[in-house]
Parts: C-alpha cells; structure tokens; sequence
C-alpha cells in the first residue's frame, strides 16, 4: 500500500499563490494516476485535480487557477494553486483509486485563504 505525506498548506490572502507537495512512497509513474482534492467545513470531500498518465483534468471551480504537477525523481505531486478565493478554503489532500476505494485517507494540509 503506497504511503502520501501532503505539506504547504497554510495561510494566503485572497489573489495568492500556493504550491502543495505530495510525496509517495514509491514511483509516481507506477501509480499511473493521482488526485487532489478538499474539503471544507460542512461540505463533501471534492477532486480538484487528477493526472492520469500525461492527462490532467480539473473541476471549472479551479480551472486555469490550479496546476497539478509531478516530479518522478522526487516521487512528488504538486499542486500550484493562484488567484486564491476564501472558498478555497479547506483541507487538501492527495490520493490515489486504490486508497480512495478503501476509504483510506491522510490528514491532508490546511490551506486557509483570508485577509
């Protein structure tokens, strides 16, 4: 079972930029594919990205505001996140099907945007 440690959460005012970090415990390319999602307070767990190979896809909620990236040598996932709204607000977490279908889920990193 592949291991995810999530890190860069934090506090950005509304407009900011921020960049979360995804390390696994094996190789990105074996995985094949990789989300990001949140949560907020109060609402359902939601993807905000996915690579799925080369191919990426995001919601229209974070499109062209949110990047997903991966660095195989470093076995990370990235996801560079600008124009910051309060409604980004939320626990951000990675993942991949195969935890996602156990349920199995990290702590995730707080990503709080505020004035």
């Amino acid at each position: 079972q592949v291991q995810l440690v999530e890190s860069g959460g934090g506090l950005v005012q509304p407009g900011g930029s921020l960049t979360l970090s995804c390390v696994a415990s094996e190789s990105i390319f074996s995985l094949y594919e990789l989300g990001w999602y949140r949560q907020a307070p109060g609402r359902q767990r939601e993807l905000v990205a996915r690579i799925t190979g080369s191919a990426t896809y995001y919601p229209d909620s974070v499109k062209g505001r949110f990047t997903i990236s991966t660095d195989n040598a470093k076995k990370t996932v990235y996801l560079t996140m600008s124009s910051l709204k309060p409604e980004d607000t939320a626990v951000y977490y990675c993942n991949t099907p195969l935890r996602r279908a156990r349920d199995i889920w990290t702590q995730g990193t707080q990503v709080t945007v505020s004035s």
